[in-house]
């Protein structure tokens, strides 16, 4: 059983929908906007919208469960092609690119809105979200975006509890970013870099690691992983696997960052 605390902020999110007679929610399948997303349908029922947008700044595979997810939900659910590739100011890689990548989704997202009829959007942000460097709420703000779980002042650990009490299969999903945040800034955004990240990510986690970042740093992969299985990756079966398949995908020096998974690591 959930502690009354946790209750009183779950209700709080409730009494926050309860005021949007529709609502767009910006979805990406991870454990806050699966939250968000599951709280709505449960509150406006068929007046809920879920958008994912589907962009090489993402896996594959997480689309492919944001599209489960919303189905087994119940919830109708569009998947909309981003553009942020298609501005050579985002493709620079500035400090405010997250800015740049939001702003052009909240605009895509307000357009479908308005063709629904719906008055609101509202995105998975958390209060653990505001410690963070994250200039995408810039763009939030400035198109009225919506925050209920900040407003209910829910943190991430908060969702996860919530999200096992209801049954969702999210509750202890790995955080996810999108794969710009893997290449320093200043170093252009290419699809050929993000497809390295996406397949280096993908062969880590194929051998049963819980979660991973492979920074990119020009010929060289930095990968980060949890402490607890630094261990794990330095094991000779695996360590030789890794350095083979990174050889193939481009990178000419694999390394093992020792202060493990660091949320933020390249913005430092």
């Amino acid at each position: 059983m959930i502690e009354g605390r946790l209750k009183a902020k779950r209700n709080l999110v409730v009494s926050l929908l309860e005021q949007f007679d529709s609502l767009v929610v910006a979805f990406s399948g991870g454990v806050d906007s699966t939250f968000l997303l599951a709280v709505a349908h449960e509150t406006l029922k068929e007046k809920v919208v879920a958008i994912t947008a589907d962009s090489l700044l993402h896996p594959l595979w997480e689309k492919k469960e944001a599209i489960e997810i919303a189905k087994n939900l119940g919830v109708e659910h569009l998947i909309v092609s981003s553009k942020e590739m298609d501005q050579a100011e985002f493709r620079a890689n500035p400090p405010d690119r997250c800015y740049l990548c939001k702003k052009m989704l909240f605009e895509d997202m307000t357009s479908i809105a308005k063709e629904k009829g719906i008055e609101h959007i509202a995105h998975g942000a958390t209060v653990d979200d505001l410690d963070d460097y994250r200039p995408g709420f810039i763009a939030a703000k400035e198109w009225g975006i919506k925050a209920p779980l900040i407003d209910a002042e829910l943190t991430k650990a908060d969702i996860r509890v919530l999200s096992k009490e209801m049954n969702l299969k999210t509750w202890n999903k790995p955080s996810m970013a999108c794969f710009a945040t893997r290449i320093p800034y200043g170093k252009p955004i290419t699809e050929k870099n993000l497809k390295m990240v996406a397949r280096a990510e993908r062969i880590i986690l194929d051998l049963g690691f819980t979660s991973c970042r492979v920074r990119l740093h020009d010929k060289m992969a930095r990968i980060e992983i949890n402490l607890e299985e630094i261990e794990k990756i330095l094991n000779p079966k695996n360590r030789r696997i890794i350095i083979r398949e990174f050889r193939k995908i481009g990178f000419l020096y694999v390394t093992i960052d020792l202060e493990g998974y660091t949320q933020g690591s390249m913005k430092i």
